[in-house]
Parts: structure tokens; C-alpha cells; sequence
């Protein structure tokens, strides 16, 4: 159903098509970031420890990348798992301009306790779909972010 009719047939279907997957993805993230919250970490720093917990050490740059942050917002998310000993910096060994960022023995152990919860309650949010509806979404909506990231 369409939330709006008075732009042509075209518009309103990309509105309510914009509309529903804002609301989706609003919903789903809050949903997910309180989930996140409950770890007693940011939903930045949630996702710096799943990054470098599913890839290994990183570059500070490459982190950023990662993750769709600026340097400076990365550098306080690393400055304050660093304080909890959950993560550390590394000089790089090649160069030493490049600082790697890697999990400690307390940062993996945090990663692998939480993130498999996280994942179940991820997985219990999702379950409104099918599986085939899951994969059909992930489908259409990596399809949708490569084809806008070329605008």
C-alpha cells in the first residue's frame, strides 16, 4: 500500500518503499542497540570489537572504513576500549605511521561471550521472516546500497 498518491506512480512507490525500509531499519536498530547496551558497551564500540573480533588486527584507517566512521569518532571508541583493557594499539611493523588495532585475550574473551547472544537475538528479531525472506531481503538490499554508492 502506498503512503502517498500525488507524485505520479513511479514516486509514491519509492516513497513508500523509502518510508517502510526507514522505519524497518529504525526499529531493527534500536531493537539491536539496546541489545548492544545490556553489554554496558556503545553500539561504536559493539562494532569495533565484532569487526576486529571476525577480522583480526586492523589498521586504525581500516576500522574507520569498516564501520562508516571518521577518524576522530574511531579514536575515542579505540581510547575507551583501550581504558578497559578490551583492546590494544600495535605499531605497525612495516610502518610506523600505520597504528594496528587488535583485540586483547580480555577483548576476545568479551567478543566471543557476547557476540554469539547478540547474534541469537539478532537472529530472534529476524525470525518475523522466513529464512527465504531473509535472504531475499539481504538480496535486495545489498543490491541497493552497491547500485546508490555509485551516485
Amino acid at each position: 500500500m502506498k503512503t502517498t498518491k500525488r507524485y505520479g506512480n513511479k514516486a509514491d512507490r519509492a516513497l513508500s518503499m523509502w518510508v517502510k525500509l526507514a522505519r524497518a531499519a529504525s526499529t531493527f536498530s534500536r531493537l539491536t542497540c539496546e541489545d548492544i547496551r545490556r553489554y554496558g558497551l556503545t553500539p561504536p564500540q559493539f562494532g569495533a570489537l565484532e569487526t576486529l573480533g571476525h577480522l583480526g588486527p586492523l589498521p586504525l584507517g581500516a576500522l574507520c572504513r569498516k564501520q562508516l566512521v571518521s577518524g576522530g569518532n574511531m579514536t575515542v571508541v579505540v581510547d575507551n576500549l583501550e581504558k578497559e583493557g578490551l583492546v590494544e594499539r600495535i605499531p605497525g611493523a612495516k610502518d610506523r605511521r600505520v597504528t594496528l588495532v587488535q583485540l586483547t585475550a580480555k577483548g576476545k574473551k568479551q567478543f566471543d561471550k557476547i557476540f554469539t547472544q547478540h547474534a541469537r537475538r539478532v537472529a530472534e528479531l529476524a525470525s518475523v521472516l522466513t529464512e527465504q525472506e531473509q535472504e531475499e531481503l539481504g538480496r535486495l538490499s545489498k543490491k541497493l546500497g552497491i547500485a546508490l554508492q555509485r551516485k
